[in-house]
């Protein structure tokens, strides 16, 4: 991966807080928009559910998903051309009693505060989707899979290029 699709990707990665969740169920594959917030290394994602939600019951018996994350589309051009990561893995239901909720709730009503009141409802949990598989595209020509050690490698290559700027001429 070239180190402006680095600094793309994790760009996506850090910023995006709306990503399509797709689960399987009995019923079949479903695909759901939710918020999302990234752990700090990236390595996966923070997830606060309603077990009122279908996704959130097909996680309960099959717990893998995919997270679909995109540029946003400015409504001209190629939409093609958008770059967009796919994160795949296992998801974790994280009781309110374990010694991580704590830091996991903070870590996502810092990104997201105007999600506070749902952490009073007793429907809601938080999960974490590990990173196992990711696909991401850059546009035409430029699609890459990593495994979770290559996106370590691809998210500390791209905070270093967006730590620097753009490339000088």
């Amino acid at each position: 991966m070239n180190r402006t699709d680095s600094a793309r990707m994790v760009g996506l990665l850090e910023q995006t807080r709306w990503g399509a969740l797709a689960t399987t169920g009995e019923e079949g594959p479903l695909a759901s928009m939710v918020a999302c917030v990234p752990l700090p290394d990236l390595s996966g994602f923070v997830l606060h559910l309603s077990w009122l939600a279908r996704h959130t019951g097909n996680l309960a018996a099959l717990p893998r998903a995919s997270l679909v994350l995109s540029e946003p589309d400015p409504g001209t051009g190629d939409p093609q051309t958008l770059a967009r990561v796919t994160v795949s893995g296992a998801v974790e239901s994280v009781a309110r009693d374990d010694p991580r909720h704590a830091g996991l709730a903070a870590a996502y009503l810092a990104r997201l505060p105007s999600a506070e009141p749902l952490f009073g409802f007793g429907d809601f949990s938080v999960f974490v989707l590990r990173a196992e598989d990711v696909n991401y595209v850059g546009g035409f020509a430029r699609a890459y899979v990593l495994d979770a050690e290559g996106l370590a490698r691809e998210v500390s290559r791209g905070r270093a290029a967006r730590a620097e700027g753009p490339p000088t001429a």
